[in-house]
């Protein structure tokens, strides 16, 4: 990691250059919410003008450009009793600016999935290396509870970071990519007052959350409420709309579907994103849902947030964004139902007597 530090002015010119020769995404106001406050999303910008470095948090997170909701896998083209399959895995170069430390966790996390496992993806492969992210520092909005789940910072996963300390920008340069992009452009060295001032703003930062979630052995408190009543008083509020899992930064769930072209001379194989929270995710040949119940599907969804992911990947794959919470039209919140089950195992705990004694 190599570290300089740039004026808040020549970091415009930067971005700028850049956005302007690449293809580049970055943090938008698209509406406005029933309050009246900004909704943005991350959407194409052509100048440095167009970005919006003060945003919050984004409605849905970036994932979608390395894992669209609808991608198409390979075509197939029909020759009389002959057919061939067509398969790209190219993608083009994607400047991606803007991300917050817990968003580019959540891309750390999809990278073990998609990159790291025995069965890597080529098609995220191919895009994931061709996207150079560039993150900031933010402070959380009153929800985020990414602190709670030590994501709200990051040290890998991008190519150069940003730190707000006043005027100018505490640069952490990840990539050979990023170091010789910035040598067009003013940095200097940090010194004795710049470190200082990253130190305070982490502080900051980290003093800012107002929401903390007890995660505290809660892969072994699923396992011991995975009949729990917790399940079925949120499952009742469900609507099985699959916003959390569409919205979510690391859910990467997904289906396949074949279809034939009209003329039926070709076909393609499509893969779309999904969520375990769909009445059909867990229903299989001959018509059978191993999930019929709602909060049978809501549960499963934080087992692999909380539990399964954590024992095979030995983490939580929440990184405590909170979108999930947001977008919810029941208004089902992960802190409420951990905290429920916390709660539930407690009162388990007390209800249970003491063993008797030895004789």
């Amino acid at each position: 990691m190599i570290y300089k530090v740039i004026s808040k002015k020549e970091f415009r010119r930067f971005v700028d250059a850049l956005v302007k020769s690449n293809n580049s995404f970055g943090p938008r106001q698209v509406d406005t919410d029933s309050q009246g406050s900004p909704v943005y999303q991350f959407k194409p910008v052509q100048s440095v003008e167009e970005i919006a470095f003060d945003y919050t948090a984004t409605a849905s997170s970036a994932k979608h450009l390395l894992l669209p909701f609808r991608e198409e896998l390979s075509r197939f083209a029909f020759h009389g009793d002959e057919w061939e399959q067509q398969t790209s895995y190219e993608a083009d170069p994607v400047v991606l600016v803007g991300l917050r430390p817990c968003d580019i966790s959540a891309l750390n996390i999809l990278d073990d999935v998609l990159l790291n496992s025995h069965f890597p993806s080529p098609y995220y492969l191919a895009k994931r290396k061709n996207t150079f992210v560039i993150g900031m520092d933010h402070l959380p909005l009153p929800d985020c509870f990414c602190k709670s789940m030590n994501h709200h910072t990051v040290t890998i996963g991008f190519n150069l970071f940003c730190s707000d300390i006043g005027e100018n920008y505490y640069l952490s340069i990840n990539s050979s990519k990023a170091f010789n992009f910035l040598k067009e452009f003013e940095t200097r060295e940090p010194n004795h007052d710049d470190n200082c001032l990253l130190v305070e703003r982490r502080k900051l930062i980290q003093n800012s959350f107002q929401t903390e979630i007890d995660v505290t052995a809660l892969p072994s408190i699923l396992d011991i409420e995975f009949d729990s009543p917790v399940w079925e008083k949120w499952g009742q509020k469900c609507l099985n709309c699959g916003t959390c899992a569409m919205v979510c930064p690391s859910c990467y769930c997904y289906s396949l579907t074949e279809s034939f072209d009209t003329d039926l001379k070709g076909a393609r194989r499509e893969k779309s994103l999904y969520s375990c929270n769909l009445v059909d995710f867990a229903v299989v040949a001959g018509g059978h849902n191993f999930r019929p119940k709602n909060g049978d599907r809501l549960k499963y969804r934080y087992y692999h947030q909380h539990r399964g992911f954590a024992e095979n990947g030995n983490q939580q794959i929440c990184v405590g964004c909170n979108r999930c919470g947001r977008a919810c039209l029941s208004g089902i919140n992960p802190k409420d139902v951990i905290n429920d089950l916390r709660m539930e195992k407690e009162s388990c705990l007390i209800c249970v007597s003491s063993s008797p004694a030895r004789i």
